[in-house]
C-alpha cells in the first residue's frame, strides 16, 4: 500500500501551504507532521528511494516535537528524559545481539585499515567539533554539545549507509564495534581535554556512565546471540524494528525538551552541525585517500567518520542534566546524519 501513499503526499503538502497561508505556522503542525509521515512511508514503493523512508520519517517526529513539545515532555509528573538511557541500553542491547566474534575478523584481515579507521573516528569528528564550538559564539553548554557529538563513536546507521554506498561493510561493522567499545575510555578523555573550558567534566563518572549505557548491554546482548544464534529468528528480526523506534522516541523526547532553545539558535546550531557532519564525510574520505586506501574503505571510513552516535551523546548529556542545552547538537545531528547519509550513500551506490 505504500504506493498510495506516495501518491497522497503532494496533495497533504498543498494543504499544508493552504492551513499556514489561512491559518498561519502554528496551526499547522498535524498536517505537517502527516505529510513527512506519509511521504516516509511512501518512500519505501520505490527501491531507489528505500534508503529515505526512515529518515524522512524522522522529521515527521521532529516537527512533532516542535509543534505539541508539552505532550512529550512528562506524563503525570513523570520525565520523558528518564527514558532516554534505558532506551540506548535498549539499542546497545540490540547492536551485541546481532554481533558476532567474526565481525571482529576484520581486524586480523586489514589491521592497516581498521587502525585507521579507529584514528580517524578519534581525531577528526573531536578537532571538528571543538573548532566549531570555539568560533560558533554559542552559550558554552550549547557549544559542548557540538564537542560531545565529536567525541562519541560511529552509530550503527553507518552499517546500513556502508552496504548502500557500495562500501566495505565487514571493515564497517567491525570499525563500529570497537570504536563503541572503546568509547568509556575515549570520549570521556576527549570531552575533558577538548570541552573541558566549556563545561565541567568529572572524568571517571563519565567513563562509568559510558560503561553502563555501553559495554554492559552490548556484552548481554553478544551473549545472547552465543546462546541462541539461529534458535530464536523472532528475536533477530524484532531487535532492529525496536532498535528504530527506540531512536524515534529518543529524537521526539530530546527535541521536545530543548524546543525552546532550538527557536531561538535553531538556524545557526542547524548550520553547524551540518558542516560538523558534511566535514567528517569529507575529510575522512579524503585523508583515506591521500594514504592510499581502496575506493571502497575510503568509503567506509568516511561514513564512520562522519555518522556519529548521537543517541549516546544524548544519553550523557541528559547525564550531566543539561538535555536542554548540551543535547541540542545531538538532537539535530541525528535526524541531520540519517538524511546527509543516505544522500551520500545514494549517490555512491551508483557509482562504481
Amino acid at each position: 500500500m505504500s504506493k498510495y501513499f506516495l501518491q497522497i503526499f503532494p496533495f497533504l503538502f498543498m494543504i499544508w501551504l493552504g492551513v499556514v497561508w489561512i491559518l498561519g505556522l502554528e496551526s499547522s503542525g498535524w498536517i505537517l507532521v502527516l505529510f513527512w509521515l506519509v511521504l516516509g512511508i511512501g518512500l519505501r514503493s520505490k527501491e531507489s528511494l528505500n534508503a529515505f523512508s526512515f529518515p524522512v520519517s524522522i522529521l515527521g517526529v521532529v516537527a512533532l516535537a516542535m509543534f505539541f513539545p508539552a505532550y512529550f515532555q512528562e506524563i503525570n509528573g513523570f520525565k520523558l528524559t528518564g527514558l532516554i538511557n534505558p532506551l540506548i541500553q535498549l539499542i546497545m542491547f540490540g547492536m551485541g545481539a546481532t554481533l558476532s566474534w567474526q565481525d571482529f575478523a576484520a581486524v586480523v584481515k586489514s589491521p592497516k585499515s581498521v587502525g585507521i579507521g579507529v584514528f580517524a573516528q578519534f581525531s577528526i569528528m573531536p578537532l571538528i567539533g571543538f573548532g566549531l564550538a570555539k568560533v560558533s559564539g554559542l552559550d558554552p553548554e550549547i557549544a559542548a554539545g557540538l564537542i560531545l557529538v565529536g567525541c562519541s563513536p560511529s552509530g550503527t546507521a553507518s552499517n546500513v549507509m556502508a552496504f548502500l554506498a557500495r562500501a566495505n561493510v565487514a571493515l564497517s561493522v567491525t570499525l563500529t564495534s570497537i570504536t563503541t567499545l572503546m568509547a568509556p575510555l575515549m570520549t570521556p578523555i576527549l570531552m575533558k581535554i577538548l570541552a573541558g573550558q566549556f563545561i565541567e567534566i568529572d572524568l571517571l563518572k563519565m567513563m562509568w556512565d559510558i560503561f553502563k549505557i555501553i559495554l554492559l548491554p552490548v556484552g548481554a546482548g553478544l551473549l545472547v546471540n552465543q546462546v541462541l544464534r539461529g534458535k530464536s529468528t523472532i528475536i533477530e528480526k524484532s531487535l532492529p524494528v525496536v532498535s528504530m523506534l527506540g531512536i524515534a522516541l529518543i529524537i521526539l523526547v530530546i527535541t521536545a525538551a530543548g524546543r525552546d532553545s532550538l527557536l531561538v539558535i535553531g538556524p545557526i546550531l542547524i548550520l553547524l552541525v551540518l558542516l560538523h557532519n558534511l566535514l567528517g564525510y569529507g575529510i575522512g574520505y579524503g585523508f583515506s585517500r591521500l594514504i592510499g586506501m581502496s575506493e571502497q574503505d575510503a568509503r567506509t571510513v568516511a561514513i564512520e567518520v562522519g555518522m556519529q552516535n548521537a543517541g549516546l551523546a544524548s544519553g550523557l548529556s541528559n547525564i550531566l542534566g543539561k538535555i536542554s542545552t548540551v543535547g541540542l547538537a545531538p538532537a539535530v545531528f541525528g535526524p541531520m546524519q540519517n538524511v546527509t547519509g543516505s544522500i551520500l550513500a545514494t549517490f555512491w551506490s551508483r557509482k562504481k
